[in-house]
């Protein structure tokens, strides 16, 4: 496993990390499972683990807390104070009394701490932002006060969905100590502006949906029937997984020894930007881990092949179901 500085944090992460959004309940749910694939991350070198408050209700936090516990030292757990609304994206006319008022971003994270059975947290995010905020320092004051007290060591936050731009300004002040945005070879939009004004101000990024909820892996297609209770089902319509598959096929010719299946060459692009601190796939099953660790090789895709997967973008547009715009 190779690993990364987080910004200025002085964290070091791995370059591949846990995203916890999937063992916190949606689709099929194993509980034994996801502490086996928790634990086998770790053995296998991961030790950036991210979680949110609102993933499961907080039993993303609570599983993980239970894999580590009586090693909380040796890792590096990230978390996500839901808006108070719990609505999702956040606009610039959401006030931000109404999302992130002090008082909440403080009872969140105390909270989250509990579900962890931790006492402190390496990073906190908030898990939404519109730019409106970078002029209103309530939300900073809260997490200042979080980290002075210990409670906290660095904090940031996590781009609107499919929003690469949103957050560019805050990368360029460096208010933050990491920026959390959707990042992937479809969505490749926040190498433009977001990722090398970070990089420049030493926020780090943190790379989610690095496989475009699954299509990107080369396993979703035409005839794909989701289980019940995953939420894809009504965000890859039929006429949405025709045109990923059709697209995820034209990326096969890229494959090769460093790059063997679609999910390697995936993680690999991401991986391959120097401002990307870490990437977090959802890992529910061993095999999972043991194939997304293994890409973290030191061995980027070269300067030409990222050059031709810049054709591949795809600007979709696709809203999650819950996006209340």
């Amino acid at each position: 496993m190779k690993y990364r500085e987080l910004g200025r944090t002085g964290l070091l992460i791995s370059e591949v990390g846990y995203g916890g959004w999937g063992i916190g309940g949606w689709g099929p749910r194993d509980d034994n499972e996801a502490l086996t694939s928790l634990r086998r991350a770790f053995d296998l070198g991961v030790n950036f683990f991210d979680t949110a408050a609102g993933y499961g209700g907080g039993h993303s936090e609570t599983l993980i807390g239970k894999a580590f516990k009586g090693m909380r030292d040796k890792v590096i757990i990230a978390s996500k104070i839901p808006p108070k609304t719990h609505r999702w994206p956040v606009k610039d006319s959401d006030p931000l009394q109404e999302t992130f008022p002090p008082e909440w971003i403080i009872e969140s994270t105390e909270q989250s701490l509990r579900n962890l059975d931790t006492d402190y947290l390496d990073l906190q995010q908030l898990h939404a932002w519109t730019p409106a905020y970078l002029a209103q320092p309530e939300w900073r004051e809260a997490l200042l006060q979080l980290q002075q007290q210990g409670q906290v060591r660095a904090f940031g936050v996590s781009a609107n969905d499919w929003d690469p731009y949103g957050a560019v300004g805050l990368a360029k002040s460096g208010l933050v100590d990491s920026i959390q945005v959707v990042f992937n070879i479809f969505e490749q939009r926040p190498a433009e502006q977001l990722l090398p004004a970070a990089e420049a101000a030493g926020v780090g990024i943190i790379a989610r949906v690095p496989f475009e909820e699954g299509l990107l892996t080369g396993t979703i297609g035409p005839d794909t029937r989701f289980p019940e209770g995953d939420w894809r089902a009504k965000w890859l319509t039929p006429e949405r997984l025709a045109e990923g598959a059709q697209r995820v096929k034209e990326l096969e010719r890229f494959l090769g020894p460093d790059c063997p299946t679609l999910a390697a060459l995936a993680l690999k692009f991401i991986l391959s930007h120097s401002a990307v601190s870490t990437t977090i796939p959802g890992m529910r099953r061993v095999a999972h881990v043991e194939a997304n660790v293994s890409v973290s090789d030191g061995r980027p895709l070269p300067p030409e092949v990222l050059e031709e997967l810049k054709q591949h973008s795809l600007v979709h547009g696709w809203k999650y179901p819950w996006s209340c715009d």
